[in-house]
């Protein structure tokens, strides 16, 4: 198995553990490539601010929240401007959709039990349990992580709701050279994979293609060249969202799974030419 990714180059998207993934790569025979596509991210206090008073001023009929730490983040926040309370309150009065374990892990703590929890660990588990209830002339805040949920936010506005997204964390977007320079050498066929970390590495590699006109070219490239790789379930959501059908994912959401399920793609690729 040591050789599975022998004559193979291989894109790293992400920006954290980069010698750790590098050395996997290079374990298994093949050649790493940093191209990280995604920025930092950062805690949007002053950008947050207005929409959480307005939420704690409005209220709403629903409050979906999308990760125990952008929760956790909007509590501190109305520590922070002395209205955690009020903020808790109105949590307390509307209903409210979860998405993944952590979130639940952290309403649990305040004793707050959601209307809606996704069954995977993704939005679309999400939008399976909410379906269930009318949303025509609901207000929902959304909390999201610093990137869109188009499939979410689209259901939602399909059923009537007004929705009002928060973002406590925002990505700053990678280095155009940085993406340019993956496009190409995917097009060109010098990249065979790209090892996605996150959901945003996702989108903005896209919003560039599209931006640029390629993305058809870059879909194309995904579905019979090179090989999209998620570490997890949201990273794979987010691949697929962008039409992409051939992914490879670990069954376990781990960086080293990620590699080792690549490389046994690679073998079996092998064995059945």
């Amino acid at each position: 198995m040591g050789h599975a990714l022998s004559l193979k180059t291989i894109a790293i998207a992400g920006s954290r553990k980069l010698e750790e993934i590098s050395a996997l790569i290079e374990k298994q025979g093949g050649t790493a490539v940093i191209r990280p596509l995604q920025g930092t991210v950062f805690l949007a206090e002053k950008e947050v601010e207005p929409d959480l008073r307005k939420f704690i001023d409005e209220g709403a009929d629903w409050v979906i929240l999308t990760t125990g730490i952008g929760t956790d983040s909007l509590i501190d926040l109305a520590d922070k401007i002395g209205l955690k309370e009020q903020f808790l309150n109105r949590l307390s009065e509307v209903k409210i959709g979860a998405r993944g374990y952590k979130t639940q892990g952290v309403l649990k703590k305040l004793d707050l039990t959601p209307g809606a929890v996704d069954d995977d660990g993704t939005n679309r588990g999400l939008v399976r349990s909410l379906q269930q209830y009318d949303f025509a002339g609901k207000k929902v805040v959304v909390q999201l992580h610093g990137e869109a949920a188009p499939a979410l936010i689209r259901f939602l506005e399909e059923n009537g709701a007004s929705v009002q997204q928060i973002l406590p964390y925002q990505h700053i977007p990678p280095k155009t050279e940085t993406v340019k320079q993956l496009c190409q050498e995917l097009l060109s066929g010098k990249v065979n994979a790209v090892c996605f970390t996150t959901a945003v590495q996702v989108r903005f590699l896209f919003e560039y293609a599209k931006e640029n006109g390629f993305a058809e070219k870059l879909i194309h490239a995904f579905n019979t060249e090179a090989i999209a790789v998620a570490v997890g379930k949201i990273t794979a959501e987010a691949i697929r969202e962008e039409g992409i059908e051939r992914l490879v994912a670990p069954e376990f959401e781990r960086m080293g799974a990620m590699i080792i399920e690549l490389a046994r793609y690679y073998e079996q690729v092998e064995q059945s030419n």
